[in-house]
Formats: structure tokens, C-alpha cells, sequence
């Protein structure tokens, strides 16, 4: 509360100090959440073999003859089979159909 005898000065000043105790215990609470979140966190140099093993798995999808294939104008078109047709393109055509594939 506002007393009747205060100054514009000291309302300032108040005023000041609240701002500042307020930003200080906002730094203080975000340090205390790094802290937390630092305790939780573990580095991948600090895994087991097991654990990173854990963090990735492989697409077993194109592996072999027996994945996802296509028919156009009456072919079979297989995924090692489009892969192999890539491989033998021009380097500029190759980038080219890449590029617009996956852009």
C-alpha cells in the first residue's frame, strides 16, 4: 500500500526494488530447473553398448527381393532394382530426381 506521505522518489525506488527481486527469483528458479534437468540428462559417452543400442532401430525394409514392390506398365519394379537404375544415372540427373524426390 501507498502511503500518503510518500514521495514520487520512493515510489520509484520501491517500485525498483520489486522488479529486481523479481527478475532474481526468476534466475534463480531457471537455475534450479537446469540443475533438475542436468541430474535427469546422461550423456551418450556415459551409455552401455545395451543402452545405445536401444536408441535406434534399422528399417529391415529393403533388405532383400521379398519388400514392398510396384508394377509399371507391366514390370516389377523392386526397391534394389529402382536403387540399382539410381546408381547408374549421370551424377546431375541423379541429383536432379533426389532432389525433387525429396524436396
Amino acid at each position: 500500500m501507498i502511503e500518503p506521505d510518500r514521495t514520487e522518489w520512493q515510489v520509484r525506488c520501491a517500485f525498483n526494488a520489486f522488479c529486481k527481486r523479481v527478475l532474481k527469483n526468476e534466475a534463480i528458479n531457471i537455475y534450479n530447473e537446469r540443475q533438475q534437468r542436468q541430474a535427469k540428462e546422461m550423456t551418450f559417452s556415459n551409455l552401455t553398448p545395451q543402452e545405445k543400442n536401444q536408441l535406434f532401430t534399422l528399417d529391415k525394409q529393403y533388405e532383400g527381393e521379398e519388400g514392398e514392390s510396384l508394377q509399371v506398365a507391366g514390370k516389377k519394379i523392386t526397391p534394389k532394382l529402382l536403387a540399382e537404375a539410381l546408381r547408374t544415372l549421370p551424377m546431375e540427373k541423379r541429383k536432379t530426381v533426389l532432389l525433387y524426390y525429396f524436396f
